[in-house]
């Protein structure tokens, strides 16, 4: 048929398009004897789905060989030598989505088991959700049962069904999985469709293990060599890079090995043979391990001096960036710089050079003093003065502080009762005022507090005149974390150089296809019971830097199915690419601008950057956000893809004061309730003010000792507006991250699989 079809289009003067020669090896080798099997997912969508009913069926192929999985995995082998292919399948553990996912990560097919009245219910959507999100390779939708509905409901339910897929699966086809002849149809779709590859693994070697052993070192029982034996995938493997064990961490490689391949497709085979004698036997001390009767062969060992180092942090030196005494070709350095920007000022006679430093020259000063307000200043003094005086602020502290006496006079004391009682007064308005505008608050807006100095309390923050324009130097005061991750000078050519030295280059080792038994160096005991459990064993290669750590920053969207509120630096479970593993990040706006506003939350409603400590992960990578909530489930809560590697993207929390205006005149206003003390008022002075209504101005000068001040305008205000003053702090993420995730509690597989969402609001 394929022939009739091209000889149609030849006709038609349609001209075939040219088929890459490494994709039609790769795909004839897939499942071939010189290639690795075919590895199947079988993943059940459904609490009624019938899986033990559809892996007895494609077991039961004419001439196949059966063959099974060491360890606890629970998975089979099926070889047919009068197809020349073979298959491995591999079902995860009922209600284990991380299992899934992680199987998912080097599967070939996956192989859905639907019901055959609703298809899946809402555990099955969840696990769909976070598959279409990783990535999804290959797959085919089969349906066992439904033989036992009489004919109408049945068509009824087909007719349903095929509606029900077509919003998932626009392009997929129903297999039915009641009878021999179809299995094999779906054995044949297996083998035969367009393999989908996932982009974090095309230049990565990955491999599923089929059996495991462990090897305690002498020094400690908790740590050994664990090996490992699977088919290589992806790219041929070297001995001298790194792998990483998915959950586990990064480790090395001391040694490969060449054993029998276990699922070799001998045409000698009996049919209905179920296992080769003469290929494999188990070990007697059930650890897992497999002994051939043939010789293992040593494929290579590890070079200490071309081995990748496991080398992940930077050590800091506490020396570093210590002050030294500038040398003598410095401080010629630094005059001869002075003397080039020497300028010559016009100053009185006897003035002194730190004298005339402070002198501006005309031409230096700015308009703000020329806006012709300087009479309406003078004329409003008074009035300022007498609207605080109102307050019980004293007069004679405002009009002339060289003439207090340093004795209290009886008069003064008088004066401080009568302030005492304005103050209570004071407190009652500012405790009436909050109230009173607790709704119409701005997300960032906080309340001034009262018994530590706002120049204390916000001593770390800076004011801007521009968020977009105004410089922000990316080194600045960084965290002593910073000293211990590795940064790119240019990352996006790194990555470019290094693919292409990876394609040009050929690996010296173990080539895709062959059955290899890896010593991972320095594992703990801990994987090994992981695998015992039925855990699926995952390794993947290195790149390299991949095990260094930096900053990452991904750019997500929250999932549609989750609405519980995630606040910035919570724990989160991050399936990044290849990896799995727990930290702590922040959320801050997309933008092209140079800094970017940290988010408390992660909104629902736009697409945001969550930044990390993590190891380096070259992109093309997914990623997928989960959260723990309290029962032990894992909830799906964004989705998105790696963004960049990059310590020096500046996210800004900012702050907002705000004021009150007490008394209120053309452009000159009295504000109160931003600040408490005439040292607050000094120190924020050179910071621009603004208002919920769009007015400008800044801060003139202190009124009295209780942070009343005057302030400037570019307009009158209304006695509804409120003055703002944006405050802004470069934050860091925390250093939580953590290779181990914690096991999920299974899924309660019902039509409410996925039980209400429980907010807890602060």
């Amino acid at each position: 048929m394929v022939r009739r079809w091209e000889r149609s289009r030849a006709r038609a003067g349609i001209q075939a398009l040219p088929v890459c020669p490494q994709v039609l090896a790769e795909k004839r080798n897939l499942g071939s004897r010189d290639g690795p099997p075919h590895l199947v997912v079988v993943v059940l969508l459904h609490s009624r789905a019938a899986a033990q009913d559809s892996l007895r069926l494609l077991q039961s192929q004419d001439g196949a060989a059966v063959r099974a999985d060491e360890g606890g995995a629970g998975g089979f082998a099926l070889l047919c030598p009068r197809l020349k292919q073979r298959w491995r399948f591999v079902t995860a553990q009922a209600g284990d989505l991380h299992a899934v996912l992680d199987l998912a990560k080097v599967a070939d097919s996956l192989l859905f088991i639907l019901d055959p009245v609703d298809g899946w219910d809402s555990a099955g959507e969840h696990c769909l959700s976070c598959l279409f999100a990783q990535g999804l390779p290959s797959y085919a939708l089969a349906v066992p049962g439904g033989t036992d509905l009489p004919p109408k409901k049945r068509i009824d339910a087909r007719k349903k069904l095929s509606k029900c897929i077509e919003k998932r699966f626009p392009e997929a086809k129903l297999f039915p999985l009641n009878t021999e002849q179809e299995s094999s149809l779906l054995l044949r779709h297996l083998s035969s469709q367009k393999q989908r590859h996932l982009a974090f693994r095309a230049r990565r070697v990955y491999l599923l293990a089929r059996a495991a052993e462990f090897v305690p070192s002498q020094d400690s029982h908790l740590v050994g060599t664990l090996k490992v034996s699977g088919f290589v995938r992806g790219q041929s493997l070297n001995v001298n890079s790194l792998v990483h064990i998915v959950g586990h961490g990064d480790f090395q490689l001391s040694q490969v090995d060449a054993p029998p391949d276990p699922l070799s497709l001998n045409p000698r085979v009996v049919k209905g043979q179920k296992r080769s004698q003469d290929m494999e036997v188990q070990d007697d001390s059930g650890n897992g391990a497999v002994e051939m009767e043939e010789d293992v062969k040593v494929l290579m060992k590890a070079d200490p001096s071309k081995q990748e180092s496991l080398q992940s942090e930077v050590v800091p030196d506490p020396m570093e960036g210590e002050q030294t005494w500038p040398t003598e070709e410095e401080l010629q350095e630094a005059e001869d710089s002075l003397k080039a920007n020497r300028r010559v000022v016009k100053v009185p006679k006897g003035t002194s050079k730190y004298q005339a430093a402070w002198i501006v020259d005309d031409g230096e000063e700015g308009s703000e003093n020329d806006d012709g307000d300087d009479d309406e200043d003078d004329d409003m003094d008074d009035l300022m003065e007498e609207a605080v005086s109102q307050e019980g602020e004293s007069s004679e502290e405002e009009e002339a502080g060289e003439e207090e006496s340093e004795t209290m006079t009886v008069s003064e004391c008088l004066r401080d009762d009568q302030y005492d009682e304005k103050m209570e007064e004071d407190e009652q308005m500012l405790e009436r005022y909050k109230q009173e505008r607790m709704d119409e608050m701005f997300p960032d807006e906080v309340d001034t507090p009262r018994d530590v100095p706002a120049r204390v309390r916000f001593q770390k923050y800076r004011g801007l005149k521009s968020f977009r324009t105004s410089p922000w130097d990316p080194k600045e005061n960084l965290p002593r974390d910073y000293a211990r991750i590795f940064q790119f000078q240019d990352f996006s050519r790194t990555r470019k150089n290094l693919f292409k030295q990876i394609e040009k280059e050929e690996t010296e080792g173990a080539s895709v296809g062959w059955y290899v038994t890896l010593h991972v160096c320095n594992v703990p005991v801990s994987v090994m019971e992981s695998f015992k459990e039925g855990k699926p064993l995952v390794l993947f290669s290195l790149l390299p830097h991949e095990q260094k750590m930096s900053v990452l920053n991904f750019l997500v969207r929250r999932h549609p199915g989750n609405s519980e509120p995630v606040r910035a630096k919570e724990e989160l479970i991050f399936h990044c690419g290849f990896r799995r593993f727990r930290a702590s990040p922040l959320f801050s706006q997309h933008t092209s601008a140079d800094k970017h506003k940290l988010e408390r939350f992660l909104r629902p409603d736009a697409a945001l950057v969550v930044t990390v400590y993590a190891p380096i992960t070259f992109p093309p990578a997914s990623v997928l956000l989960f959260k723990q909530r309290s029962n032990g489930m894992h909830d799906l809560i964004a989705t998105g893809s790696l963004l960049s590697v990059d310590p020096d993207r500046i996210v800004i929390k900012r702050l907002v004061l705000s004021g009150h205006p007490f008394k209120i005149f053309t452009k000159m206003a009295v504000v109160r309730y931003m600040f408490f003390n005439r040292e607050d008022v000094m120190w924020f002075k050179p910071v621009e003010l603004r208002t919920k209504w769009g007015r400008r101005g800044h801060i003139k000068e202190p009124l009295g000792t209780h942070g009343h001040m005057k302030c400037h305008f570019d307009g009158q205000l209304k006695s509804q507006d409120t003055v703002l003053l944006n405050l802004y702090k470069r934050v860091f993420p925390k250093w939580t991250y953590d290779p181990h995730v914690p096991e999920p509690v299974p899924w309660v597989r019902s039509e409410s699989a996925l039980p209400e969402q429980e907010v807890e609001m602060e």
